[in-house]
């Protein structure tokens, strides 16, 4: 059994252990996309983990040349939350011949209740093989004293054959709880795809 030491006292490491957070992830929800306007979680983001993850894989859109978007919910019916975020994205087209590194100050928001884009560098491509993935993670939701961080890292078929990797980071700036996510299309249906809401230990 191990021993810490913080300078004055010696520790036992296995009674500490008890008191440290594990990161565990627990499977709170998962809504399978077919041809749904919106997918929704609405119930289960709450005080019980500081933070919360939806892993979302093979999201495919009805519509060619789309932006995938989330928004959040704020103690309201809407999903409006005002929101302020920075973006950046990664590329190579399939040729590999063109390749970047790039801010997409066009996709950041900037003090406002649409739709989050998590696409940042392009559209999401429609044909039958194309689609996106990825993970978005919210801090502390429940917290009514600060803003509500947020993040998402997603890969993406975009519609001109190009791989992009973009990168979203932003914050809702309401100290009102958050209590939904909801994800959509810019245009068009969710034609497919899976999301998991998980909780954080």
């Amino acid at each position: 059994m191990g021993v810490i030491s913080n300078g004055t006292t010696l520790l036992d490491a296995g009674a500490l252990d008890s008191g440290v957070a594990t990161g565990a992830m627990t499977l709170l929800s998962t809504v399978t996309a077919s041809s749904s306007a919106t997918v929704s979680f609405t119930s289960g983001i709450n005080s019980t983990y500081k933070e919360y993850q939806v892993h979302y894989s093979d999201v495919h859109p009805a519509t060619d040349n789309v932006n995938f978007l989330v928004n959040f919910r704020d103690g309201s019916s809407a999903f409006d939350a005002t929101k302020t975020s920075s973006s950046f994205a990664s590329y190579q087209n399939e040729a590999g011949n063109s390749t970047g590194l790039n801010y997409e100050g066009s996709f950041d928001s900037e003090q406002t209740t649409n739709a989050q884009p998590l696409n940042a560098g392009g559209g999401v491509g429609g044909d039958a093989d194309e689609s996106t993935s990825g993970i978005l993670c919210l801090y502390d939701p429940s917290s009514t004293t600060f803003v509500k961080h947020f993040l998402s890292d997603t890969t993406f078929y975009n519609n001109s054959d190009y791989t992009i990797r973009s990168f979203i980071a932003g914050y809702c700036n309401t100290t009102a709880a958050i209590d939904g996510i909801q994800f959509s299309m810019s245009s068009g249906n969710i034609d497919a795809g899976t999301f998991k809401l998980y909780g954080i230990k």
